[in-house]
């Protein structure tokens, strides 16, 4: 299996049943790492140094979070912003994401069809979160697929766990 590491980012996991279940499951398999960015940078001090060396140990990268206020979480944005640093990569040095597999997922509380041109919202989840997209195609990132839960707060267990056998044989291909 693929070393994957998973940037979640949750700021009121305590109110999510959803990702909690969607997250116990990496924590089950050891090829995963789980890393909740507020549970780790509760400062907001992101050790970037550190993360870009740790970037460089995995086969494949998931990005799980909320869409809160109609975009990435803030602690998200500012890993990105520290991390994916355009200057890290210096000539001759092997970029640490190139080719490799991403796997986005999203989870929201708003209908799926407000999220679009003529829904509620007038943009799509992937025009929300378009700067990680475009900072993973920057880094040529190999962008596998984007799994978005929509109405994520009114799941049942039986959807949560058909949301995570989906997932898992997206992960699986």
């Amino acid at each position: 299996m693929k070393k994957t590491l998973v940037v979640f980012a949750h700021p009121y996991l305590e109110h999510s049943n959803s990702n909690v279940e969607l997250i116990n499951f990496y924590v089950r398999h050891q090829h995963f790492t789980l890393r909740d960015l507020y549970e780790e940078y509760p400062d907001f001090h992101i050790a970037a140094f550190r993360e870009r060396k740790r970037l460089k140990n995995y086969d494949r990268f998931i990005f799980q979070f909320p869409l809160i206020w109609f975009g990435m979480p803030p602690l998200l944005r500012l890993w990105i912003d520290e991390v994916f640093d355009r200057d890290w990569l210096k000539e001759g040095e092997t970029n640490p994401l190139e080719g490799k597999e991403i796997y986005i997922l999203v989870t929201t509380g708003g209908r799926e069809r407000s999220f679009s041109k003529n829904g509620t919202y007038q943009y799509t989840v992937e025009e929300l979160i378009s700067g990680l997209i475009v900072s993973l195609r920057v880094f040529k990132a190999d962008i596998k697929h984007i799994k978005i839960v929509y109405e994520a707060h009114k799941l049942s267990k039986k959807d949560i766990i058909l949301h995570k056998k989906e997932f898992t044989e997206l992960l699986n291909q």
